[in-house]
């Protein structure tokens, strides 16, 4: 009777969380479905189970010249936006982690505040700091946004990685005549790999789906996939098979490449969880 409860208990468990992931996994098939549909199908009510696909959305969001441009402002901006905040919040957490001061837990939590603060709430300063400074439908705009964004969080997620490192060994590698540059680089970095990846990716991610600022600082220079996706709602309608498609595109290289590191991520966020 034991083994038949537990089962069955597990069995519960399995069909719970496969129709989870299908639940939270509907809106992105949906989304890849409706760029193979023309734009009557697309919009019709009921919608249409059954139709014929179609490669014209595709093609359409193709033939655009700027589709390119878009991407690589995608890239370009997320890649540096994630590499600079790591560069600052590895020393940050180091310090915190392992020098920390009286203030140190009230400066952790004063960063970790500021993500509670509506983006809109900082708009018009950022906006008249940013055109004052020439960094206004700039990379180097967004880039410094992202990464100030992103910094309580990639400095919190370090902070953590590193507490789980024993300071022994630290200490082992200052009795062997290694530097604080060393300490860091040498000893503490390849210990920590695990979590500085995938804090890496976090971030990358979280720069990748960033539409709020690139929206509002970005008009045609600077502005990556998000602002190309919002261009196909107009003032002439909303297409929606052709932001489907847009969408489809925008989205499934960070899915692929969250899901070809899925294994670093989910050995980093488990980093120090077992002793």
């Amino acid at each position: 009777m034991a083994r038949t409860r537990t089962r069955l208990r597990q069995g519960v468990v399995t069909i719970l969380g496969w129709a989870i992931a299908l639940w939270m996994f509907f809106p992105i098939l949906w989304m890849f479905l409706t760029g193979f549909k023309n734009e009557p199908d697309a919009i019709s009510t009921p919608p249409h189970l059954f139709f014929s696909p179609t490669l014209s959305s595709y093609r359409d969001v193709f033939a655009r010249e700027d589709y390119w441009h878009f991407a690589t402002n995608s890239v370009v901006i997320s890649v540096l936006a994630t590499v600079v905040a790591l560069l600052v919040s590895i020393p940050a957490a180091y310090a915190m982690a392992f020098l920390p001061g009286p203030r140190t837990r009230m400066t952790l939590l004063w960063m970790l505040s500021t993500r509670m603060l509506p983006p809109v709430g900082v708009l018009v300063p950022i906006y008249l700091l940013a055109r004052a400074t020439g960094l206004l439908d700039s990379r180097t705009g967004l880039i410094v946004i992202y990464m100030l964004t992103n910094l309580p969080i990639t400095v919190w997620m370090l902070y953590t990685f590193f507490r789980e490192v024993p300071v022994p060994i630290l200490e082992a590698g200052r009795m062997d005549g290694a530097t604080r540059w060393q300490e860091v680089t040498q000893v503490l970095m390849p210990l920590a790999l695990p979590g500085i990846a995938s804090t890496g990716l976090l971030s990358l991610i979280l720069c990748w789906n960033e539409t709020f600022w690139s929206l509002n600082l970005t008009s045609s220079i600077a502005a990556p996939l998000t602002t190309f996706i919002a261009s196909f709602s107009s003032p002439e309608g909303l297409f929606f098979a052709k932001l489907s498609a847009a969408s489809t595109l925008a989205v499934a290289p960070i899915m692929v490449f969250g899901w070809a590191s899925q294994k670093q991520l989910v050995r980093g966020l488990t980093f120090g969880a077992v002793k």
